[in-house]
């Protein structure tokens, strides 16, 4: 790594070198209208490769090879571009600039959310967040999707663990709807999502993602986040909204490189892991004569693991608990249990095996990638543009702690004191987008292709295939690989027409189509990686596969592909300057389920001075991904603290099919919204945003049906999900089955607020202050089973239980306030910022209002809302060199443990009978998870301190 940064750096230092020799150039100060510096203005010379930014008291300055007359352009998001021509002698001559905001004082100009001439986020009809570079460089968080659920209230995504692929590719919230009911774009064209459908016990389980941290954040100029439903306009998946992530053009070098980790101290124990490393690099190049421009960015992120996991609870190591003679007393059970309790004390004491057995928390991680964006203008109203991605990220992420006690799942000729899994990952992403847009008489158009695709590659370590003869099984395999590939072809048409006098004064009239072809494929793993070699324990039969996760069959193998086509219009009219109006319409018709028609109307009014009330209502969709209609697999999870094989099977199954359940159906959704926008006293700006989201036929995955057996854990035969199970399985090693299914009907509403002042405070300092706030509440409105799940209570309660429920209700923050303060003095830059995450609340499948064993239960919980706080000051050493230091969650917050039953404790012995207290109905596992995992509120890794280095010129 040193040696790749000399590469870099070494010729970096001799252009700067080289860049002294020159007499000649241009200085000075780039402000906004108050006289307030604007730090990262961009300052080109037309017609010549040079070019700079301004530094943190907006100072540029330029040197240039000769004397002569040059024409220098100022710019910056939100402002007027400025020019103006000067004459260069053989001194360097002082040229100031005072920018004009665009109608707001924030000047956020987005081109997401309307097809009509681009807008400040406070004037467009609709509600838009604007999260600048200067946004995503202010703090330590290094991922996109980090990033985002510090800095967008209505966003909501944390990193998960213990969750399989999961722990690799964050989940992500708008509006406390799911992932897959976002949709992402990148330069405005459909983003694809990945290959990995969640299926563990996580926020978004059963949904499609967007993995977001596989663009570099040093390729983006800004981020839009539409927060309105827009199907009618984008298509597919825009239910919450739409995140558009626009690169970055013509920019000067830059260059970063910041390192940190957790400092953290928890349960009485000091942390200091998590060490990261990131280094990144953009630069622009403009075309002479305005010819275009192409930008190349790259970033490489390293993370290590972070572990706060807890001490196993379980009396008993290596051995499973003795069984009480029918004549022996308690007292003698007890004492012969205390004798064998310490010999398996000193056991794991001789052998290393440590109570604390697991790895909870972030996952090993190692990220690499880059992104080309560029455009070259043929003449003045045609243009080529192009934008390629690639992202490789490997992960480590590990899974349940296997003990020597739990024998079919073990070795111990291998392992003699039982091993902790690991699922490694290899993803790849890759993107390509190109397109060419002008003019065709008085019409603009725009022709583009798009395609992605996304890989995950699962290899299994420190583990075994418990069912393959003793001393024999391999401890790694390939276990397989996950493929989605997406490819869009776009043509819009777009013409504004304008109107001397009358009702009307403009008209935009847009309209185009769409044709988009997807690719979902499983690949199978090795041999051993899912098979059965029969081994025996007693008569038990061993657990197939790598253990953790087993193989893909080939009976898993799929390929399978599906189109569709679109077709849109939408209008939008300005009635004078007060009032704007607009439609949109949407037809889409998919290969593989039928076709949908969405719509939507907008409309604005300016009330007073730039004071506006803005609405929309609009009908929306979300077609079944191919993840969902197609996964497959047999894994093994760990349900109320034991080991389960699952069944996942598609909806083409025959099993599906004797549960009564259909093919799926596309969600629909009605939305509306409603709010104030503007400007008050040049300097506050607001946005007061409710919304109101229905969605029928909401897909879920369902609830595990498990095997019925009675209480001494004998089958029913005539249970219905063991008569199921038996046509695939009539060795019963399958103890349960899960499918998707269209089933539940929501509700979510909730009103995001935006509030930002900028005070100038002298020539040199100024303080910005801001404030945004989420409220939101997801309502499950009805359960709709099929004819058959409806008629049996049994069926009926399992589809969708109580925690399947908490998923969609109450697993991310009811709401969330955003403080920031950023006060700029002469070279220096403080950033405050505080969050407050809301509270949220796990329900457990188990009703705690029923006793277990007897005795009452703490199953359910509910977590406070916390504030994480996090500061930095950074210090501009000069017009090129930065230092940023700093500290995230500075004052080490955490969640709320997780209530512990005080029965479940390894040094109480008056459970081990199993007659009082099973010892597993808390939610930790044994002790083992001291925070949440199932619900997502901010994560559990404490403190986190970083110092950041950036160079650009």
């Amino acid at each position: 790594m040193i040696k790749n940064l000399l590469k870099i750096s070494l010729p970096l230092f001799f252009l700067i070198i080289s860049a002294q020799l020159f007499a000649q150039g241009v200085k000075g100060k780039v402000t906004d209208s108050a006289g307030v510096a604007i730090p990262g203005a961009s300052v080109l010379v037309v017609g010549q490769k040079v070019g700079t930014s301004t530094d943190g008291a907006g100072q540029y300055s330029l040197k240039l090879s000769a004397a002569g007359t040059y024409k220098v352009r100022v710019s910056f998001t939100g402002f007027i571009t400025l020019e103006q021509d000067i004459a260069v002698d053989n001194s360097v001559k002082t040229l100031d600039f005072s920018l004009l905001e665009t109608k707001s004082n924030l000047g956020d100009v987005v081109v997401i959310g309307s097809r009509s001439t681009p807008r400040t986020n406070i004037e467009s009809v609709v509600p838009v967040d604007l999260i600048t570079t200067k946004d995503v460089k202010a703090f330590a968080q290094t991922d996109l999707t980090q990033i985002l659920n510090f800095v967008a209230p209505s966003f909501s995504s944390n990193r998960q663990t213990v969750s399989d692929g999961t722990d690799h590719i964050d989940p992500a919230s708008l509006r406390g709807l799911g992932p897959d009911q976002v949709l992402v774009l990148v330069n405005g064209k459909r983003r694809h999502t990945t290959a990995l459908v969640n299926i563990n016990g996580t926020f978004g389980r059963g949904s499609v993602g967007t993995d977001l941290n596989s663009i570099p954040v040093s390729a983006i100029e800004r981020i839009e986040v539409l927060r309105d439903g827009a199907a009618a306009q984008y298509g597919s998946d825009a239910i919450a909204g739409v995140i558009n992530i626009v690169l970055k053009k013509a920019t000067p070098y830059s260059f970063s490189t910041s390192f940190g980790q957790s400092s953290s101290s928890a349960l009485g124990r000091d942390f200091s892991d998590g060490r990261t490393f990131q280094a990144d690099f953009s630069k622009g190049w403009a075309f002479k004569n305005d010819k275009g421009f192409i930008n190349f960015a790259a970033q490489y992120l390293q993370r290590d693991y972070t572990n706060r996991g807890g001490l196993d609870t379980r009396p008993l190591l290596y051995s499973a608990n003795p069984t009480k003679g029918a004549t022996e007393t308690e007292a003698a059970y007890q004492a012969r249990f205390a004798n064998i309790k310490a010999a398996d004390n000193a056991r794991a004491a001789a052998n290393g095996l440590d109570r604390n057995n697991m790895r909870v928390g972030n996952s090993d991680s190692k990220n690499g990638g880059g992104f080309l964006n560029g455009q070259f203008n043929f003449g003045k109203t045609t243009q080529l543009y192009y934008a390629a991605g690639f992202t490789h990220k490997t992960g480590s992420a590990a899974g349940f702690y296997r003990l020597p006690t739990q024998t079919t799942q073990v070795d111990l000729s291998i392992y003699p004191n039982g091993f902790l899994p690991f699922i490694d990952t290899k993803i790849n992403d890759y993107s390509f987008s190109a397109g060419l847009r002008g003019k065709v008489g008085t019409w603009d158009y725009d022709l583009s292709n798009t395609s992605g695709e996304n890989t995950i590659k699962f290899n299994i370590d420190n583990t075994v295939n418990a069912s393959l003869p003793t001393g024999t099984s391999p401890t790694s395999f390939y276990a397989g690989e996950l493929l989605f590939r997406q490819n869009t072809t776009n043509l819009d048409l777009s013409k504004k027409h304008t109107f001397d006098g009358g009702f009307l004064t403009s008209l935009n009239t847009a309209f185009g189509g769409e044709f988009r072809i997807d690719n979902y494929q499983i690949k199978e793993g090795e041999l051993l990686s899912y098979s059965n070699g029969g081994r025996l324990i007693g008569t038990s039969p061993t657990a197939s596969g790598s253990q953790v996760f087993p193989g893909f069959k080939p009976s898993n193998a799929i390929d399978k592909s599906r189109n569709n086509v679109g077709a849109y219009a939408d209008l939008e009219a300005e009635f004078g300057p007060r009032v704007t109006l607009g439609a949109a319409g949407r037809y889409e018709n998919f290969s593989d389920f039928g076709s949908n028609f969405s719509y939507k109307f907008t409309g604005k009014v300016k009330l007073f001075g730039d004071i506006s009330l803005r609405g929309a209502y609009a009908t929306g969709f979300r077609a079944p991904s191919l993840h969902q209609q197609y996964f497959n697999n047999e894994s093994t999870q760990f349900v109320a603290g034991n080991a389960t094989q699952v069944l996942t099977v598609n909806n083409s199954n025959p099993i599906v099919g004797q549960f009564g359940v259909g093919t799926l159906k596309p969600e629909i959704s009605k939305s509306g919204s409603l709010g104030l926008a503007g400007r008050i006293a040049k300097t506050f700006t607001f946005t007061i945003d409710a919304y109101n989201i229905d969605i029928s036929d909401r897909i879920v995955f369902s609830s595990q049906y498990a095997r019925e057996r009675t209480s001494a854990g004998a089958l029913i035969p005539t249970g219905v999900v063991n008569q199921i199970l038996n046509t695939v399985d009539p060795s019963a090693q399958v103890n349960s089955v899960q499918f998707f299914t269209n089933a539940i009907t929501t509700n979510t509403a909730g009103i995001d607020v935006v509030l930002t002042n900028k005070f100038s405070l002298g020539a040199k300092s100024s303080l910005i202050l801001s404030a945004a706030g989420n409220v939101n509440k997801t309502v499950v409105r009805s359960i709709q089973g099929s004819d058959k799940i409806e008629s049996d209570a049994t069926l009926k309660a399992k589809l969708f239980d109580r925690l399947e429920r908490s998923r969609f209700e109450s697993s991310v923050p009811k709401n969330k306030l955003n403080i920031t303060a950023t006060y700029n003095v002469d070279k220096l830059s403080f950033v405050a910022r505080t969050v407050r995450f809301g509270e949220v609340t796990y329900l457990n499948a188990i009703d705690p209002n029923v006793a277990a064993n007897g005795l009452p239960t703490q199953l359910d919980q509910t977590f406070s809302p916390k504030w994480v706080s996090d500061f930095s000051v950074s210090y501009q050493a000069n017009k090129m060199w930065s230092v940023t230091v700093g500290a995230n969650n500075i004052f080490d917050v955490y969640p709320d443990k997780l209530y512990i039953d005080p029965r479940n404790n390894e040094n109480n012995l008056s459970g081990v009978t199993g007659s009082t207290y099973s010892g597993s109905l808390d939610n930790t596992s044994n002790g083992r998870f001291l925070y949440p995992r199932a619900v997502s509120q901010f994560g559990f890794s404490g403190r986190y301190v970083y110092g950041k280095i950036a160079c650009t010129f």
